[in-house]
């Protein structure tokens, strides 16, 4: 049991490295510390987690980068506050949807409401042809999924379309910030999939989305994302696989 302990470890994270800022930065986000709280002394962390200081310090570098440590000569390594921390970043969504699922499902919610009806709007006045066609093929291969056994593939589908939906207006930032918040997006599209009837009835929100965009039809395609993302968030307070407190 314990070689095969440690053989998931391994898989999960591939280097030392990965695995130290895991544990880290797990323990940050949870509280362990908080923000102003040192970090306990060198020797004393690295013997804890069972590592070398060398390879602590590498650790502490990532986590310096993701905003959440700053290291000073005389105060040592402090814990940032959240509002400094890179909130796109991957592990930061990690370690925050194990930590609060219910905060980032509804830090999701907001951030789609901001950002996708004026990414659909841009899509439909911008997208061309070969954009079309890629929202058309994300489509199928959601409705392919819904189909499928256990609809398995159904939310990387759909977080595919909605992918392809932010690149569709040639906006690169819009492009870099759905690919950054991926996990953000598994996280409650697997939720919010998972009330009976969730997957069927968002079908056709999606189909109305792409027919907009190759419509030209800007309000449109903004009203259909907007619908969609409503519909959602009923489904993610009905859902069996939400957590416990989403307010």
């Amino acid at each position: 049991m314990a070689s095969r302990g440690r053989a998931e470890i391994m898989t999960k994270f591939p280097t030392m490295h990965q695995r130290v800022v895991d544990e880290l930065g797990r323990r940050i986000v949870g509280g362990a510390w908080g923000p102003g709280d040192p970090l306990p002394v060198e020797d004393a962390l690295a013997a804890g987690i069972g590592v070398s200081r060398g390879v602590l310090r590498e650790a502490v570098k990532s986590l310096v980068a993701k905003g959440m440590l700053r290291v000073r000569p005389r105060t040592g390594t402090r814990v940032l506050p959240p509002e400094q921390w890179n909130h796109l970043d991957r592990d930061v969504l990690r370690w925050k949807q194990a930590e609060d699922a219910a905060a980032l499902l509804r830090d999701t919610g907001e951030l789609r409401r901001i950002v996708e009806p004026e990414a659909a709007r841009l899509a439909a006045e911008r997208a061309g042809p070969d954009d079309v066609r890629v929202l058309y093929e994300a489509l199928a291969a959601m409705e392919a999924a819904a189909a499928a056994p256990g609809r398995a593939g159904y939310v990387e589908a759909d977080i595919a379309f909605h992918r392809a939906l932010l690149d569709a207006g040639g906006n690169r930032l819009l492009g870099s910030l759905g690919r950054a918040v991926d996990i953000a997006l598994e996280h409650s599209f697997a939720v919010s999939t998972r009330t009976p009837g969730a997957v069927e009835a968002s079908l056709p929100g999606h189909r109305a989305v792409v027919r907009a965009v190759e419509a030209r039809d800007p309000a449109a395609a903004a009203a259909a994302v907007l619908a969609i993302i409503e519909s959602a968030e009923r489904e993610i307070v009905r859902s069996p696989a939400r957590p416990d407190d989403t307010g």
